[in-house]
């Protein structure tokens, strides 16, 4: 039989260098869940998730909800496979991976759901104890309707919350909010075109330092998608570009193809 040098066997694919600045939005919207991000060597992908019947679905609205399409059977399972065969990482070698999961309902009906499955999990995943970080192979990071109650009682956290703005001045520890998610275009006014304007420049530049200097990482969404943008992003120190076009934003980081 002969081996296949090269390849990452738990997909099937060539093995991808790591992108640790790409970010899947909407990644369970693409042909292959995980799997096209993989391939592509994002280091982040999102899943949003329903409570239906005692499960998390994945889906973007919850009349597209489908049996069988759990977090589990998308992303955990998979994942779990992939990082057996890469010596106890997603990528061999690392880097850590990102698991963003929004909540799309209340959490008081989701997160307890969410909370069980990831027990099941819990040798892959980054814990928290206290304001001690213990690194995983996962990092899960919950977004949509969260709330930092959620974690009362809990003497390990299997999970982060994502902040906004309002938490790079509440004092709040970058071990429980690691990342800042902000709406592009409810703040800044430049979309790609032409150079930046000053302005936005300035304002970004502040934010993306003040959240550097807390440890704390940078994503944007409601943003342009396009080349001209990211290199924005990238030239002024934005820590992820959020995207749909996978194979565009591999091509805009590695050069591959361009």
């Amino acid at each position: 039989m002969l081996a296949l040098v090269g390849l990452d066997s738990s997909v099937g694919l060539a093995a991808s260098v790591p992108l640790t600045r790409a970010h899947a939005h909407n990644d369970y919207l693409h042909a292959r869940p995980l799997l096209d991000a993989l391939e592509q060597g994002f280091c982040s992908v999102e899943a949003d998730v329903f409570p239906v019947d005692g499960q998390l679905l994945v889906a973007h609205t919850r009349s597209q909800a489908q049996p069988g399409r759990t977090l589990q059977a998308l992303y955990l399972d998979p994942l779990r496979g992939r990082i057996r065969l890469n010596r106890g990482h997603v990528y061999r070698d690392g880097p850590e991976f990102i698991l963003l999961v929004e909540l799309k309902t209340d959490w008081h009906a989701s997160y307890p759901l969410l909370h069980t499955v990831l027990l099941s999990y819990s040798n892959l995943l980054t814990s928290y104890s206290g304001e001690k970080k213990q690194t995983g192979a996962i990092t899960v990071i919950i977004t949509g309707h969260r709330s930092k109650e959620m974690f009362e009682g809990e003497k390990t956290r299997l999970a982060a919350l994502d902040g906004d703005l309002t938490d790079l001045k509440g004092g709040v520890s970058a071990e429980l909010v690691p990342w800042i998610s902000s709406d592009w275009s409810g703040g800044f006014q430049w979309r790609g075109e032409g150079a930046m304007p000053s302005a936005d420049r300035l304002k970004l530049k502040g934010l993306v330092a003040q959240a550097h200097a807390q440890n704390r990482r940078v994503r944007f969404w409601g943003a342009p998608d396009r080349p001209e943008f990211w290199a924005g992003l990238i030239e002024n120190d934005v820590d992820l570009i959020n995207t749909d076009d996978l194979a565009g934003v591999h091509r805009f980081l590695t050069g591959v193809g361009r």
